[in-house]
């Protein structure tokens, strides 16, 4: 029997494979939400929970090496905070591939690990108040918890959105800007191709992560160990929307 050329797909072709051949919404929209996210849990966290970074990892492993080698203090909970991070983006793959999805159907499990990590963050900081003592043990327990839900976002972009860029590394979404600025102002020719989309994407990012950062910062003042209840609500937000 031949097959007509405008037939439909075959059905042994995989699930994912128009999804990852065509433009997604999701692409566009989910990344500048959780780049809100990361930045109030980021700085949540730095504020409330003895200066440690919940959503770079970099930060955390510079000043652990600086005290490890400069003789000061180390902060137990900055050195767990790396391999605990590693552990959590290891359990998301492995979550990943029990759910059988692929591309961009993965986005929604993986939003809900996320949600209910944040909602654990909020509860346990809500019952035993760590922002009272910030580098004891139920601090230290919290921090580990943000970052957990931190690192099951980077992984999620990786899984599910692999194109997508950073929501939590400012560093290279403010390069990926100034290069492309550069790149379009430029009378000599071009480097690289220089992509508005790109800017946009870049700029739409580091304006969510700074505004996370802010609101966070004000919502700390007021709220205290509630602040969490802040990426906890836009947690529900994408997983509601995505």
């Amino acid at each position: 029997m031949l097959i007509q050329p405008n037939s439909p797909a075959l059905p042994n072709a995989h699930p994912s494979a128009a999804n990852d051949l065509a433009p997604s919404a999701l692409a566009q929209r989910l990344p500048p939400l959780l780049s809100v996210i990361a930045g109030m849990v980021d700085l949540t966290g730095f504020l409330t929970l003895g200066n440690i970074f919940t959503a770079h990892v970099t930060g955390n492993l510079v000043l652990a090496a600086a005290a490890a080698v400069r003789g000061g203090p180390l902060n137990l909970a900055q050195a767990l905070a790396i391999p605990v991070f590693i552990a959590a983006v290891a359990l998301t793959w492995l979550i990943a591939q029990a759910s059988r999805k692929h591309g961009p159907a993965l986005a929604r499990p993986l939003l809900i690990v996320q949600f209910v990590l944040l909602a654990i963050v909020l509860t346990f900081s809500v019952l035993t108040r760590p922002s009272t003592n910030p580098h004891g043990l139920m601090a230290g327990i919290a921090v580990m918890i943000a970052v957990s839900a931190m690192a099951c976002q980077y992984a999620l972009l990786r899984l599910a959105l692999p194109r997508a860029v950073s929501t939590a590394v400012m560093t290279g979404n403010l390069t990926n800007a100034t290069l492309t600025v550069m790149e379009i102002l430029s009378k000599r020719g071009s480097i690289m191709a220089a992509d508005a989309r790109r800017l946009t994407g870049s700029l739409a990012l580091l304006a969510g992560f700074l505004i996370g950062c802010l609101v966070a910062a004000a919502a700390v003042s007021v709220l205290a160990d509630w602040a969490w209840s802040l990426p906890l609500a836009l947690a529900a937000v994408a997983v509601v929307l995505y």
